[in-house]
């Protein structure tokens, strides 16, 4: 594997000033839904990549089940991002440090993140099989996870990470 630092904790100040940064819009159930809906598509598909061994949809499969869930998550609060980066720091700075996700769940993402970059970018290198099958193992937990952290997520809480989220734009 590639080791150079893949650490997405960017600022989230930056991320609001991109093109397809962070952007604040309604909260969404039926986005939320829909993503939900991706999710566990890409769960299927990976039960079918594992089952013949295809190294590169075993990493990307197991990749945006959890990445389209924690999106889900995401539409909720009525939060859009488009570069997976943010994504992901926004999973840090808004869930797991107010203590509403695991930091073992960032820390899935983040290697899911890291397999599916390897599988596809760095290819003459020998990727471990069974560390994906490992990876792929814990996917239908996270995205059972964020669909249980969506599912009990309050208006009020919605409100402060909207709030938490603003005040960090500057």
């Amino acid at each position: 594997m590639k080791k150079e630092n893949r650490n997405p904790k960017i600022h989230v100040s930056w991320c609001f000033k991109q093109k397809r940064g962070i952007k604040l819009e309604a909260p969404n159930d039926n986005l939320c839904d829909v993503y939900i809906k991706k999710a566990k598509s890409s769960l299927n598909m990976l039960e079918s990549a594992t089952e013949k061994e295809e190294i590169d949809w075993i990493s990307t499969t197991a990749y945006y089940a959890r990445y389209f869930s924690f999106y889900a998550l995401l539409q909720k609060c009525g939060i859009k991002s488009e570069i997976h980066d943010c994504t992901i720091s926004l999973m840090q700075f808004l869930f797991v440090d107010e203590n509403l996700i695991e930091q073992k769940y960032y820390d899935e993402l983040l290697l899911a993140k890291e397999l599916r970059v390897d599988t596809q970018y760095y290819f003459a290198e020998e990727i471990d099989l069974n560390k994906l099958k490992r990876d792929s193992e814990t996917a239908r937990s996270f995205v059972l996870n964020m669909e249980e952290v969506i599912e009990n997520l309050t208006v009020k809480q919605i409100e402060e990470i909207r709030n938490k989220l603003i005040n960090a734009r500057h």
